[in-house]
């Protein structure tokens, strides 16, 4: 059973910075796209930020150039890099993969989430 575990969320300062790793076990397989998404109170969940196995990445607008992806394709491993943290950025950041196959849809995975709570 695949599951993506989540870590290093948490409570930051405004202009501060915070690093989220997230490790898939149960995969024997590269996942296609790895990333993160989140979700604030009140509000529908939206991508931050993805990348795909060949390095292609994908940022929402609000958070370009203070977040930056990173992921080790044979460890299925992604990291996201939060500096320059604002308010607004406080929300449940939830891991995502994706398996894409030549036949059939593809099958997305999620973490649990975790929290970041941005505030002085």
């Amino acid at each position: 059973q695949v599951q993506l575990v989540e870590s290093g969320g948490g409570l930051v300062q405004p202009g501060g910075s915070l690093r989220l790793s997230c490790a898939a076990s149960g995969v024997i397989f590269s996942l296609n796209v790895m990333g993160w998404y989140r979700q604030a109170p009140g509000k529908q969940r939206e991508l931050v930020a993805t990348m795909t196995s060949p390095g292609n990445t994908d940022y929402a607008d609000s958070v370009k150039g203070r977040f930056a992806i990173s992921r080790d394709n044979a460890k299925n491993t992604v990291s996201l890099q939060m500096n320059s943290l604002k308010p607004e950025d406080t929300a449940v950041y939830y891991c995502h993969g994706k398996r894409i196959y030549r036949t059939g849809p593809p099958i997305d995975y999620w973490g649990q989430g975790t929290q970041v709570t941005v505030s002085s």
